[in-house]
């Protein structure tokens, strides 16, 4: 028996408080088995690891399997198969006594089972698309069918962007947290501190020209994500039509004639970094573009300013919960260049995921992710 005298701050605090039951839908893919990763590892869940179920569209009577057998990565020494995948169904989710629910299921999933899980008592942190745009302009772009309109407006009125730099207060209380998309977390976390102090001529115009690895795409295989098309390669796509360009729009307050947002496709399997253009209003010098930064990020444990000349590269955020931010001033005080990079799977998905079940929670945003 351990000894009381060597216990950490840590687990007496948990012999304190309820740690809620938390489940996860969709493991399967690459945002579901990395929150898998993260939750089994977080310190706060050892006692009571969350539940694992199946993707969207599995019938309840399909076989369980294992964590395991989908990333065979999280296998433990001497247990390989030791955390079960079962078999979506809301029974299972009833007799658990899952208080959060991870949904990493597809946009029109996670817009049909959030009301559910609202109404039964259940948070939920949804990684797709589904509950992040407010305008319907915006959101057409995902061609969402609500089963009950009037019900999926309301929920929709009530969800909290899931960015914990711009919405922390409002997501420790949220019920439905929308996960922000890579791209988005990427580009805004680099710009909002500048168009939040006024910095930016918005009638120039902002240019964000932001490139991802494969994995941004999802698991399932494309003619665009396939290797020959991929290797060797760098293409851009969506352009002026991507869907995260409605984050954008809606989280920094711009029209869309404001900002030009172009993504491209990386031949590298993760990790996100965005460029972005912009002129400052007024001309002004590098202390008063990173004092922006500081204040802004002053309580952000997981975003990294960089001192100017240094810019962020994608090998020093790949496999991390960070977004790195850096920036370079034209010798005019006007023209700026803006540079972030995160993992699009970690801060860009999971990671954030996490951090915003450990605001939901009442804990350091921070734990189990650094």
């Amino acid at each position: 028996m351990a000894n009381p005298a060597t216990t950490s701050v840590l687990e007496q605090e948990e012999t304190r408080t309820t740690v809620p039951r938390i489940a996860v839908v969709g493991v399967g893919g690459y945002a579901g088995g990395e929150l898998a990763r993260l939750l089994l590892h977080h310190p706060r869940l050892r006692k009571t690891p969350p539940i694992f179920l199946g993707r969207a569209g599995e019938a309840e009577t399909t076989a369980s399997t294992h964590l395991e057998d989908l990333h065979p990565h999280l296998a433990t020494p001497g247990s390989r198969k030791k955390n079960e995948v079962h078999p979506f169904g809301w029974q299972k989710l009833a007799d658990s006594g899952t208080q959060i629910l991870f949904l990493a299921t597809p946009h029109e999933q996670s817009r049909e089972w959030v009301p559910e899980a609202i109404e039964r008592g259940i948070r939920v942190i949804d990684l797709s698309g589904a509950w992040r745009l407010h305008q319907t302009t915006n959101r057409a772009i995902y061609k969402l069918k609500d089963t009950n309109a009037e019900h999926a407006a309301q929920l929709q009125s009530e969800a909290v962007y899931g960015s914990p730099e711009l919405h922390r207060d409002d997501i420790r209380s949220a019920r439905l947290v929308a996960n922000p998309g890579c791209y988005a977390t990427s580009a805004i976390l680099a710009l909002a501190p500048l168009v939040q102090a006024g910095l930016v001529d918005l009638d120039h115009g902002i240019i964000c020209d932001a490139k991802s690895g494969v994995s941004g795409a999802g698991k399932a295989p494309t003619s665009k994500t396939h290797f020959m098309y991929a290797a060797d390669n760098l293409s851009a796509y969506a352009v002026f039509g991507h869907r995260h360009t409605g984050e954008l729009l809606e989280q920094l307050h711009l029209q869309s004639d404001q900002i030009q947002f172009t993504p491209h496709l990386l031949p590298i399997p993760r990790g996100i970094l965005s460029t972005i253009y912009l002129r400052l209003r007024q001309p002004s010098n590098a202390t008063v573009v990173t004092e922006a930064l500081q204040n802004f990020y002053q309580h952000s444990p997981l975003v990294r300013l960089h001192t100017t000349p240094q810019l962020p590269e994608i090998q020093h955020v790949v496999r991390t919960n960070f977004c790195d931010i850096g920036f370079a001033l034209a010798a005019d005080g006007h023209r700026l260049i803006m540079v972030s990079c995160l993992d699009n799977l970690l801060k860009g998905a999971a990671g954030q995921a996490v951090q915003n079940l450990n605001l939901m929670c009442g804990w350091n945003e921070e734990e189990g992710l650094l």
